[in-house]
């Protein structure tokens, strides 16, 4: 009895909401310290920010009457924490957090389901530690929610000067802290850093609402003002071509593979005596290797695709084809079509996966193939056709196409969570991954050696048919594969290179495998940095075809920077996330040491990326193209 009379004394006071929020002050703490602090110190903006969000809803609980304070403490408590644990988890998953505008998404959170053996840490359950007790107290029926009495004079005014506290905190910070979320809307670690994790959640909350009212153009004309300004500054800056290659694909056949997470750092490596990639490793040899080919998003396979076919940035994880779809744009396939290539799309998954049924069904292509076009689906992994049989058919079809002909092919054998469920013989996985067996890091490897097996049987295939000789092949991976400070993956970076600073990390988690084959051209190694965005302006370029709106550039001009859609901008000798790097040393740029010409560069660089990143947006949620 006693024990039960303590505890119900202390849940009825004033001390348990206090106590509480003490909890969730730590829980933001574990927050910041496994995200955004992981490798740079948290500002002090933050910490007072935080504790400053914290003490208002301490106050505001604290003034309620007794039964509705300890319900609705209970109750926050509980949201808060799950939204701390669920940002924790997404975090580690796609180093992003959390939006409201993510909700049309829900329907493929099977996706990151199956990543779960990568994003949980033990450290998690202590978001989440108090709520079990509570649960646990109130199943047991220990705690007795008391009726409160009537309150004394000096009790009032005790609690009439809490709510005022509480209310000119959230005045004086709360609103302040809020507006810096809403002004660094591409760059969600900034955002948390100024607004904290909660003024960032509020903001976007208050964003979702407000997306259109906070564009810069509202209408076509404004915008293609700017763009026009910003595509003649990359042509007289960027306009010389290093090689000559112009037309040289002219009505030549145009096939696209993309490799589901195959990230660069996996080429040219061998583990215990083999090469991870021996396919893709003799393909690069022979053919043009872009050694920093690198992702718009740290998110999905259809920002990928999207990027790819509209050289547009893609918006939130996966909403440029969930929310977006109908959206007009000057697509790849658009502009083949004008010149009659036959132009198709194929991939192993049904039409509901990433809404590609919709997306793809509204362009104007020849032929769509999704999972049920095909014939044979003897074999599947993790839910989508093999790559394999994938890779067969998809010759087979493209064998029977009017030349000239553009096919885009995405392979997904290599999916989270690299299992490769479903894969009836084991032996073409013929690397041994060593102290990696069994973990997620030795399971993606395996993964990938697969998919590189299946991308040498497209590469026989299409030689068997007649196809490979004339045919131009470009090849990439959509994005990331692994969590960005994966322990295993820098362990197997450290080999190669001991000194790895924190901006090769981070580097190495945007940067995707990528070759081209060109009928007729030398061998090359590229070095610049390119991206998604430049393969509709390049494949325009090669093949003789008008690329009339690209915010991407020739790959073969001398554009030496390309920008993420969160404010990450990569350049030849320098990187940018929320401060600039010297790429070589990893170290931040002392802004005042710097020379003039380096300075005004790099407030280039910024703009440059603004602009881009204003006028994507602009058009993806006004559908700006569709008013020419």
């Amino acid at each position: 009895m006693i024990k039960k009379e303590v505890v119900n004394k202390a849940f009825n006071s004033v001390g348990f909401v206090v106590l509480v929020g003490i909890l969730l002050l730590g829980k933001s703490f574990l927050f910041y310290y496994s995200t955004i602090a992981i490798h740079e110190p948290l500002e002090v903006e933050t910490i007072i920010g935080t504790i400053s969000f914290l003490i208002t809803i301490v106050c505001f609980l604290s003034i309620l009457p007794n039964r509705a304070r300890i319900i609705t403490t209970i109750i926050l408590d509980f949201l808060i924490s799950v939204l701390l644990f669920g940002d924790n988890v997404y975090y580690i998953y796609s180093n992003s957090v959390l939006s409201v505008a993510q909700i049309s998404n829900l329907q493929y959170g099977g996706e990151i389901m199956n990543t779960l053996p990568m994003v949980m840490r033990v450290s998690q359950i202590l978001y989440l530690l108090d709520i079990f007790v509570i649960v646990g107290l109130l199943i047991g029926r220990i705690l007795k929610l008391e009726k409160k009495e009537k309150s004394t004079k000096k009790q009032v005014t005790a609690k009439a000067l809490v709510a005022i506290v509480g209310i000119i905190i959230f005045c004086l910070i709360g609103s302040e802290y809020v507006e810096k979320g809403k002004q660094k809307s591409y760059n969600k670690d900034l955002q948390i850093r100024e607004a904290t994790i909660f003024g960032y959640h509020i903001s976007d909350i208050v964003n979702a609402f407000t997306m259109k009212q906070q564009t810069k153009y509202k209408n076509y004309e404004d915008m293609l003002e700017d763009y026009n300004q910003l595509k003649v500054k990359y042509e007289t800056q960027y306009g010389e071509v290093e090689y000559p290659v112009k037309n040289i694909l002219k009505e030549k056949n145009v096939i696209i593979v993309q490799l589901e997470s195959v990230q660069e750092f996996v080429l040219h490596k061998e583990i215990n005596g083999k090469q991870i990639t021996p396919n893709l490793n003799q393909f690069l040899k022979e053919n043009i290797e872009f050694t920093n080919m690198h992702m718009q998003s740290y998110s999905t396979t259809a920002d990928s695709e999207h990027t790819t076919i509209t050289s547009m940035y893609p918006m939130e994880n996966g909403m440029s084809f969930s929310r977006y779809y109908t959206n007009t744009y000057d697509d790849l396939f658009k502009i083949f079509n004008q010149k009659d290539y036959h132009t198709s799309y194929m991939h192993g998954n049904y039409p509901y996966f990433w809404n590609r049924g919709n997306v793809y069904g509204r362009l104007n292509l020849n032929e769509l193939v999704l999972k049920e076009q095909f014939d044979d689906l003897s074999e599947n992994i993790n839910g989508d056709l093999s790559d394999e049989l994938l890779y067969k058919q998809a010759v087979q079809k493209c064998k029977e196409y009017d030349n000239p002909f553009i096919s885009y092919i995405v392979a997904a054998s290599s999916h989270t969570p690299y299992t490769l469920e479903g894969l009836q013989d084991r032996s073409k996985v013929n690397i041994d991954v060593g102290k990696y067996k069994d973990t997620y890091f030795g399971n993606y490897l395996e993964a990938v050696n697969y998919a590189d097996y299946a991308f040498g049987i497209l590469i026989q295939e299409l030689k068997n048919v007649g196809l490979y000789e004339d045919t131009a092949i470009l090849v990439f991976g959509d994005h990331n594969g692994l969590n960005m400070y994966n322990e295993e993956l820098i362990d197997f970076l450290s080999y190669t290179n001991q000194n790895i600073t924190d901006v090769d990390i981070k580097l190495n988690y945007t940067r995707v495998a990528c070759g081209f084959k060109i009928p007729g051209i030398q061998p090359a190694r590229i070095e610049k940095p390119i991206n998604k965005l430049d393969i509709k302006p390049t494949l325009a370029y090669l093949c003789d075809l008008e690329d009339t709106f690209s915010l991407g550039t020739n790959i073969f001009a001398n554009k030496d920077f390309v920008c993420l859609n969160n404010e990450r901008i990569i350049a030849s000798k320098y990187y940018y996330d929320e401060n600039w790097y010297d790429r070589e040393t990893g170290e931040i740029l002392n802004w005042e040491e710097l020379e003039e010409e380096i300075k005004s560069l790099l407030k280039e660089y910024y703009q440059n990326m603004k602009t881009e990143l204003d006028i994507s947006n602009s058009i993806s949620i006004h559908n700006l193209l569709k008013e020419r």
